[in-house]
């Protein structure tokens, strides 16, 4: 009786010995900026090709995926378009400040569709902003929360405009969608990101707007509280040679030197 409770001991252990081991957490949900995503489409299969970690991104307006972190959706990863976006998020305990990187930057353009009669001009102080639309609309984000918007709505003000066009503006959810209404020239102007543009063979950049009329775009990125454990390994690729080529492909400025 010892001896057949002796082997049976002994086939657990072996049964158990030869069981694999708990498979590790293989994907990261990302939840990214809109401006972001064909540079982070990029990005992403670059690091599940190194890592074999499944990467899931869902793109929308920076203010949308903060609430909806704040609500409790899955992400691991948050790529922010401002930095307000992200400051709330680490006031409220959302979002990991060990992690948290500016990573980015971007150009404020005005767009026009492709084929629009609209050339290229000049933006300062005095320039008459609604007589180039017309009768046309002007899109941009929402000036109140998207951060295109809040970009647009401040430097229209700095340089005197915002009186003249606010009737004009189309102001919508999210950078992709005012990109989208001027390709179809559904909107005579557009006010987006330059890497927005350049993405988008529908549209023309007619010009820049100066640096000093808005604040600074800043990209920061950062794991929120709830991320499962492959989210440092993601911020740190995020942070190398490897992407910095790819954000830079897309127009993108890189804030951080190269880890590699």
């Amino acid at each position: 009786m010892i001896k057949q409770l002796v082997r049976l001991s002994l086939a657990a252990v072996l049964v158990a010995a030869s069981a694999p081991a708990p498979a590790q957490q293989s994907s990261i949900t990302v939840f990214a900026a809109a401006s972001m995503k064909n540079a982070l489409d990029d990005v992403n299969a670059a690091f599940t090709k190194r890592s074999n970690i499944k990467t899931v991104a869902s793109y929308a307006a920076t203010s949308a995926l903060m609430r909806q972190i704040e609500q409790g959706a899955p992400a691991d990863i948050f790529a922010s378009a401002d930095l307000q976006w992200m400051d709330y998020g680490l006031k409220n305990k959302l979002i990991n400040p060990a992690t948290r990187v500016n990573l980015l930057g971007n150009r404020l353009v005005l767009i026009a569709p492709k084929d629009s009669k609209i050339g290229t001009v000049k933006l300062a102080a005095g320039f008459d902003l609604a007589k180039l639309a017309g009768d046309g609309r002007i899109a941009t984000g929402e000036v109140k929360s998207v951060p295109v918007g809040r970009y647009a709505m401040a430097a229209l003000q700095k340089l005197g405009m915002w009186t003249s066009v606010e009737k004009k503006m189309a102001m919508v959810e999210n950078v992709r969608v005012a990109l989208t209404l001027v390709a179809r020239g559904e909107a005579a102007l557009g006010i987006v990101y330059e890497t927005d543009a350049k993405v988008d063979p529908g549209v023309k950049i007619v010009a820049h707007f100066p640096a000093d009329s808005h604040p600074e775009i800043v990209y920061p990125v950062g794991a929120t509280v709830k991320a499962n454990a492959n989210a440092p390994r993601y911020i740190n690729f995020l942070q190398t040679q490897t992407t910095k080529s790819v954000f830079e492909k897309f127009g993108f400025s890189f804030l951080v030197k190269p880890t590699s």
